[in-house]
């Protein structure tokens, strides 16, 4: 699949896979999808319910928490990180381009290591993360700097 980054060995983002992707996903070990698309959007090839469907079909797990580019807030990011740790790994995470699917992730694991927000957009831009919404990036920071637990 095409602009997908390996975050690490428990989690990979992407865009959006369709049927035969996500079989091929199934192939390369995965053993979770978890979808930030909103039901509804633009250009989405399936619904999330399709779409859960056939990753339970391919014997994964799946987990659909819609997040909005405009209307991002902690409580979507706490409810995944709270689920995170519950899921099989290696999970394929995905929205339309992998942009909230990315922010998603690396609020979660900066929280984990205890970094600030500014090293948490510095991390992402390190592996490659073009981010162009100043709001997200600005979310990103204030998030990661009230929830981590710099110690």
């Amino acid at each position: 699949m095409k602009n997908e980054m390996q975050i690490n060995d428990d989690i990979t983002i992407g865009p959006q896979p369709n049927e035969e992707e996500i079989g091929q996903l199934k192939l390369q070990g995965f053993r979770t999808i978890v979808n930030f698309r909103e039901d509804g959007e633009d250009d989405q090839p399936i619904t999330p319910s399709h779409e859960k469907d056939w990753v339970v079909a391919a014997e994964m797990e799946y987990l659909h928490l819609p997040v909005s580019m405009m209307a991002m807030s902690p409580q979507v990011v706490d409810e995944f990180r709270d689920k995170y740790q519950y899921l099989p790994k290696p999970i394929f995470a995905h929205c339309k381009s992998g942009k909230r699917a990315g922010a998603m992730v690396m609020m979660h694991l900066a929280c984990e290591q205890g970094m600030s927000g500014e090293e948490t957009l510095q991390q992402a831009k390190e592996l490659g993360f073009e981010c162009d919404k100043p709001e997200l990036m600005e979310f990103v920071k204030s998030y990661v700097d009230s929830h981590s637990h710099v110690g």
